[in-house]
C-alpha cells in the first residue's frame, strides 16, 4: 500500500530552494544571533554608547548649552548607535566573511546575493531596535525628557541606517578585511568626536558647517531638532541622509566585490 501511495506523489520528496522570505527571515536570524554572540560587537554597539550616555550625563565635562545634558546627548548617542552597528560593526563582519570567504560559498547557495544584502540589512534594524530600547531606558532613567513626532524619528534612524549601511558595505566590498578593521574603527572615533554626537557643532567654529553634512551631523541634529526641540520632520537633516543612502548604497552594489 506505502509502494502505491508514493507513486501517486504522497511521500514523494519535493527537492528545491525554499522560499525566498522564508531564507531571509533565516540568515536574518542567524545575523542577529552572531552578531549578538560577539563580545567586540557588543562593545561597539552597546556597552561604549551606553557608557559615554552615563559619563557625560552625569558628569559635567562637555558644555552642552542650555537645559539637562541628557537631553542633548541621548539624541547624538542614539545616531551614534546606529552608525556603530550599520557602518562599524557592519564593515569590520562583512569584510572578514570576504576574506573567509563565506560570502562566496553563500553567493553559490539558493539565497539570492540580494537576498543576503537584505538579511544583513534586516539583522542591523533589529540590533538597532534593541540599542534603541536599552539606550531611551538609560537616558529616562537619567531624566529625559523627549519631545516631537515618533514618526519623524523612525524615519531619521532609517534613513540614518540605509546611509551608514551603505558606506559600510563599500568599505567591506573594496578594501581587505585588516584595512576595513582599521578604517572603520578609525572613522567611528573621527565621526564621534567631530559628528555633532557629543560635542555641539558649533564649538567647531567655521569647521562645524562643513561637518554639518556628514551623515552622523545630519543624523544627530536631526533627532536632536525632534527629540529636544519637538520640531517636526527636519527636512534639511533628511536630505542629506538620503543622498548619502542613495550615493553609499549604489556604490555598493557597483564596487562591491565578493571574494
Amino acid at each position: 500500500m506505502s509502494t502505491a501511495r508514493m507513486s501517486t506523489g504522497a511521500y514523494a520528496p519535493k527537492p528545491g530552494a525554499a522560499p525566498v522570505g522564508r531564507m531571509i527571515a533565516a540568515q536574518t536570524a542567524l545575523e542577529t544571533r552572531m552578531l549578538l554572540r560577539n563580545g567586540e560587537q557588543l562593545l561597539l554597539t552597546v556597552v561604549i554608547p551606553s557608557l559615554l550616555l552615563v559619563l557625560f550625563s552625569t558628569v559635567d565635562l562637555v558644555d552642552t548649552g542650555a537645559g539637562e545634558a541628557v537631553d542633548f546627548l541621548a539624541p547624538g548617542v542614539l545616531a551614534l548607535a546606529v552608525m556603530s552597528t550599520a557602518f562599524t560593526g557592519q564593515a569590520i563582519a562583512t569584510g572578514f566573511e570576504r576574506r573567509y570567504g563565506v560570502l562566496k560559498r553563500l553567493g553559490a547557495s539558493p539565497l539570492p546575493r540580494w537576498a543576503l544584502m537584505a538579511a544583513k540589512t534586516l539583522s542591523v534594524l533589529v540590533t538597532e531596535a534593541l540599542q534603541v530600547a536599552l539606550l531611551t531606558a538609560i537616558a529616562l532613567a537619567l531624566g529625559w525628557s523627549p519631545h516631537g513626532d515618533p514618526l519623524s524619528v523612525f524615519a531619521l534612524l532609517v534613513l540614518g541606517t540605509a546611509a551608514f549601511s551603505g558606506l559600510g558595505l563599500l568599505m567591506a566590498g573594496t578594501l581587505k578585511a585588516e584595512a576595513t578593521l582599521a578604517a572603520a574603527n578609525l572613522v567611528f572615533l573621527l565621526l564621534l568626536v567631530g559628528g555633532g554626537v557629543m560635542v555641539p557643532l558649533e564649538k567647531f567654529g567655521a569647521a562645524g558647517d562643513v561637518l554639518a553634512f556628514l551623515p552622523i551631523s545630519a543624523l544627530s541634529d536631526g533627532l536632536r531638532d525632534v527629540l529636544q526641540g519637538g520640531s517636526g520632520m527636519p527636512w534639511g537633516d533628511a536630505l542629506i541622509l538620503a543622498v548619502w543612502a542613495v550615493l553609499g548604497l549604489g556604490a555598493a552594489a557597483r564596487f562591491f566585490r565578493w571574494e
